[in-house]
């Protein structure tokens, strides 16, 4: 409880940055976030014996850690080696905050990693440097961009099995951004690195002296996600009711912040009231912003029920009855 304590408290003192790890089958994804958050110094004693034990019991590798196991918790992606459902861990530096999703790999759990997609920011995309890009790294690329997220790092992982060899390195990295052009040109930055090794994940490679950018680490502390202020959005998912005396509304932040005092539109109907607490379960807060649950309390009594949205009334949503959409 303490140590989950510890990650609320960041999670609000810090700049949190939400990405994931996604790519094709095998390319080393859940190894890369076990070997982050063990360089990290975020493995526990008793989950580090835990990880020796399994990694010695799988012999997958090589006689040291596999740090896969780290997120791979169910059994049956510990007897097929792959990742089937999402992953989430949370961990922080000094300069920042993460919640990273690690994603499945294979074709059949597509959609598993556009869910987990569809909450981030930036998204790793690990390329195996022996096959380069291949067609699941291109899908998982243009699902990304079709949700929105619009920071890529290419991680061309493995490069111990290719010798470091920097030739290979800048023949994926620009097949890569000559894809990712027709994407609507996200940001994208290549990093050369072996996740099991740990080369250029939190420390810089001697192994690539020829690769002068930052390490993996490096560059999530450093990059700026922020794409400006945008207008409040508050789907109401519960009108929160226990007693006589209380009448809320609770549900999460889906865009921009609000603070007591503050007025909201229900969308639809037209009607306005103003903010009068932000309840959460730590007690009340000064404001809320995208991302964080809570419940709000208005000053007047006016209808909303379940579904509801409650916006900004400077800046109205746009209600329509027909709409084109890709779905995935």
């Amino acid at each position: 409880m303490a140590a989950d304590g510890g990650l609320l408290a960041a999670r609000r003192q810090k700049d949190l940055l939400h990405f994931l790890t996604c790519g094709s089958v095998d390319d080393g994804k859940s190894t890369l976030i076990g070997r982050l958050l063990y360089d990290c110094s975020l493995v526990l004693d008793d989950q580090l014996a835990t990880l020796q034990r399994e990694s010695r019991r799988s012999g997958t590798a090589a006689g040291g850690l596999d740090f896969s196991l780290l997120l791979d918790g169910l059994e049956d992606e510990r007897q097929q080696k792959i990742t089937i459902d999402v992953a989430y861990r949370f961990f922080a530096t000094q300069e920042r905050a993460f919640a990273v999703a690690d994603t499945p790999g294979h074709e059949q759990y597509t959609r598993n990693m556009a869910t987990g997609a569809s909450t981030c920011e930036l998204a790793v995309i690990l390329v195996d440097a022996r096959k380069g890009v291949l067609p699941q790294t291109k899908r998982h690329a243009y699902i990304n961009a079709l949700l929105g997220v619009r920071h890529l790092v290419l991680a061309v992982n493995k490069m111990d099995l290719v010798g470091f060899d920097e030739h290979c390195f800048e023949e994926i990295a620009t097949q890569f951004a000559a894809f990712a052009a027709g994407l609507g040109n996200p940001s994208v930055r290549a990093i050369p690195l072996s996740a099991r090794s740990g080369d250029n994940v939190t420390t810089r490679s001697a192994h690539m002296p020829w690769y002068q950018g930052p390490t993996l680490l490096e560059h999530l502390r450093s990059i700026e996600v922020a794409s400006g202020e945008r207008p409040i959005r508050f789907p109401v998912q519960w009108v929160n009711r226990p007693n006589g005396e209380f009448r809320g509304f609770s549900g999460t932040v889906v865009s921009g912040s609000i603070a007591p005092g503050d007025e909201v539109l229900v969308a639809g109907a037209g009607r306005t009231a103003r903010v009068k607490e932000i309840v959460s379960f730590d007690g009340a807060l000064a404001g809320a912003a995208e991302g964080d649950a809570v419940t709000l309390t208005l000053d007047r009594e006016i209808d909303i029920a379940r579904g509801d949205l409650l916006a900004d009334p400077r800046d109205r949503p746009e209600c329509v009855d027909q709409f084109a959409a890709h779905v995935i």
